[in-house]
């Protein structure tokens, strides 16, 4: 029997068109009910909202339906995102709104996880400011049945999966944990060996999958990297296959998800996006379940 679970992700933009993050808006131009049926002819188990297109869900069928057709469809998994400026103070910033929003999707979606960004850059010297905020959201995420997956970004205040495992294990909640998207592993000049040693498996709440070339474009930020030249999995030059078999080696059980982010993703339809999302992970997969567990795994 396989050891490597088979069930995938499509994370919010692998569905989101010629949305793109940080922009004006958000929103993809397929409607949410089209996205969710999409996933479900191609074989996903689940798929990833935005806040502007929840947004949208709220204001037109509702989140109940939403979730009513995802269930219809055979989709089990919806997860939402993003939460930003949780640790700022709510009387301050707009966050709190967006948040309200998000943690009423997630109830109504039954979703496993909410995806929270880290502060901005450069990376921050002292977890102080960030423990008791990211413990005060999990205490909310608990109340809903959720958990909160910080991000790591090399671009960003967390910018490694190390750190974010050093601020996740301070701020000590089983509903705080950690989001391992590849790219930003690999990016961030984390070697496989650090992150097996890094990572306390309880805290993985999500693990997605992608791949990209050897070394940015010339002349682009790391941000426009991560937004734009995106490899599906299996076609760049990052060792996709011994991620994921890290990651199981590490009880990583649950599905995989696939964030694809590029120029040539956006321009393709929805079904021909997902196909190709689909095929090269699901191939990815097949090859790191084929290799030998490391001897130390016992």
């Amino acid at each position: 029997m396989s050891g490597i679970g088979r069930d995938l992700v499509a994370t919010c933009w692998t569905t989101a068109g010629s949305a793109q993050p940080d922009a004006p808006s958000e929103r993809s131009p397929f409607s949410a009910r089209n996205r969710v049926s999409a996933a479900a002819d191609a074989g996903f188990a689940g798929l990833g909202f935005a806040l502007d297109d929840l947004e949208v869900v709220r204001d037109t069928i509702g989140f109940e339906e939403l979730r009513a057709h995802a269930d219809r469809v055979g989709i089990r998994h919806l997860e939402v995102e993003l939460v930003k400026d949780w640790w700022r103070d709510p009387e301050d910033t707009p966050w709190r709104a967006r948040w309200d929003v998000i943690r009423d999707v997630a109830r109504v979606f039954r979703s496993p996880m909410v995806k929270i960004a880290p502060p901005p850059a450069p990376t921050v010297t002292s977890f102080a400011p960030f423990v008791d905020p990211f413990r005060r959201l999990a205490d909310e995420a608990a109340a809903i049945g959720t958990r909160l997956a910080l991000e790591p970004l090399p671009f960003a205040g967390i910018s490694s999966l190390p750190q974010g495992s050093d601020l996740v294990r301070a701020v000590d909640h089983p509903h705080a944990g950690l989001a391992v998207d590849f790219w930003h592993v690999f990016r961030a000049g984390t070697p496989l060996d650090e992150l097996r040693r890094t990572l306390d498996p309880s805290t993985v709440v999500g693990v997605e999958l992608n791949d990209a070339d050897a070394e940015p474009e010339a002349g682009r930020t790391l941000f426009e990297d991560t937004r734009d030249n995106r490899r599906y999995p299996g076609e760049g030059a990052q060792d996709v296959v011994g991620f994921i078999r890290t990651m199981a080696d590490l009880g990583w059980s649950g599905p995989w998800g696939v964030e694809m982010l590029s120029i040539e993703h956006r321009a393709k339809t929805l079904e021909d996006a997902l196909d190709a999302a689909r095929d090269t992970t699901l191939r990815c997969l097949a090859l790191a379940d084929a290799q030998p567990q490391p001897a130390h795994q016992g």
